[in-house]
């Protein structure tokens, strides 16, 4: 346990550095963003060790590990994410421990949240997802709402019942015009988060940029990054 700590608190140290170098070559304060460590597939020892060590937002996507490892750590003062696509089935469970749903791309998915969250008292952030690489009417690849749809699915947010509209969030698209194109796809998150805040000044987060593209998504002014494999170490395959 004291090489594990060791080695995820030098992995931290290296991801603060790079978050602290792109944040001042971009001209903005450090504290304009927030690093949300992605623990998927990893034990909720390392959840522990993660909270000793500073970290204050983590996130999973999927419910069958995120739910237990959330129930083992439920004494830990921790922001909880929840990033990946989510079915119907899934919410009222989801919603038990997620502060935040960061993978909102459909009404039906609103309304089941609301549902959830009516249910136990609490308010959920929800977060837009923006597939760049969906045409109008589609879904993305790895989820998300075609450009066109983000207002309709915000208003629907912002009238449901128990839920909180925080914003936008994409994942750089492995295909279509962006695809190999980050810092030119997070330019394009900014433009809709902009336009967003134009209707919903409140909803002012940007969840861009993972391990391997992070200085790019600060650079076009991400507020929250997703980081897994660079802190945690290379992914265990999953079974």
């Amino acid at each position: 346990m004291t090489d594990r700590r060791a080695q995820l608190a030098a992995n931290l140290a290296q991801v603060e550095e790079r978050i602290a170098s792109a944040c001042a070559s971009a001209g903005r304060k450090r504290e304009e963003v927030t690093l949300i460590v992605v623990t998927k597939t990893y034990p909720a020892s390392d959840v522990r060790i993660l909270r000793e060590l500073g970290v204050r937002q983590v996130a999973e996507n999927r419910d069958q590990d995120a739910a237990p490892k959330a129930a083992a750590c439920a004494d830990l003062s921790l922001t909880w994410h929840f990033v990946g696509q989510l079915q119907t089935n899934k919410v009222r469970s989801v919603v038990g421990y997620a502060d935040v749903v960061q993978s909102v791309d459909r009404v039906k998915l609103v309304t089941a949240l609301s549902a959830a969250a009516v249910r136990r008292g609490r308010e959920l952030g929800c977060l837009i997802q923006v597939a760049l690489d969906a045409e109008s009417g589609e879904r993305g690849d790895r989820g998300g709402v075609a450009p066109d749809a983000i207002e309709e699915l915000a208003a629907s947010v912002e009238a449901a019942e128990g839920l909180r509209l925080d914003g936008l969030m994409t994942v750089a698209p492995l295909a279509g015009p962006y695809a190999g194109r980050q810092r030119a796809a997070f330019d394009r998150l900014m433009e809709f988060s902009s336009r967003l805040r134009g209707n919903h000044p409140a909803a002012n987060m940007v969840s861009a940029g993972m391990s391997a593209d992070l200085e790019d998504a600060i650079a076009a002014g991400a507020t929250h990054v997703r980081v897994g494999t660079a802190v945690l170490g290379v992914r265990p395959r999953l079974g």
